[in-house]
């Protein structure tokens, strides 16, 4: 479906995000956007989460940029936050465990944004917002579900992929299935139709 002369260069490791475009008939080249995301959130001095997530799915795809000059290059992330809490990749099971307490019997947030950037100029961006209640969680159910879920809890913000066993955690979902995968793909196409690279 793609009919950019060249594929689609995705400023990331995500394999989940390659899946998406891929899925969604866009050929893509993957190179590592080199950001360091700590530094560039203390040099924006953004506390915003959503503003975070742009913040940095824009540094990602200025990045790729660079590194590929004259391609079209996306570059995509995600905060989730609690009330003003913003939350990281778990580093360890037993961080991944004390963050799911903390989610538990809440709401929280998931901020998916992306950034489309040609030779040093972001040309399209976005930031998509998801609402995800988790049931409370007994000492029993969450040491099953990191059993179930192993090392994969260390991969994701929110310590869960709610395309697998983590959907156990959940009473409710307001958001699209992309959003939460950390690629707003509802949005990001369009902006690929109106340049004539999607029919």
């Amino acid at each position: 479906m793609w009919r950019g002369e060249q594929p689609l260069v995705l400023a990331s490791k995500s394999a989940t995000r390659l899946t998406l475009l891929v899925h969604a008939g866009v050929p893509v080249e993957t190179i590592a956007a080199d950001v360091d995301e700590r530094a560039v959130q203390l040099e924006a001095g953004e506390i915003d989460p959503a503003r975070i997530a742009l913040i940095l799915a824009r540094a990602k795809a200025l990045a790729g940029a660079k590194a590929a000059p004259g391609r079209i290059v996306l570059g995509a992330d995600q905060t989730l936050a609690l009330g003003p809490k913003i939350y990281h990749k778990p580093e360890s099971l037993e961080a991944a465990r004390t963050q799911l307490k903390e989610l538990a019997g809440h709401t929280h947030a998931l901020h998916s944004a992306v950034a489309v950037a040609i030779d040093g100029a972001v040309v399209f961006e976005t930031v998509v917002s998801a609402f995800l209640t988790m049931r409370p969680l007994t000492e029993e159910a969450l040491s099953t579900y990191l059993l179930a879920a192993g090392p994969r809890v260390l991969t994701s913000v929110g310590a869960y992929q709610l395309e697998s066993v983590g959907v156990h955690l959940f009473t409710r979902v307001d958001g699209d299935h992309f959003t939460i995968l950390g690629l707003p793909l509802l949005q990001v196409l369009p902006f690929f139709r109106e340049q004539g690279l999607l029919p």
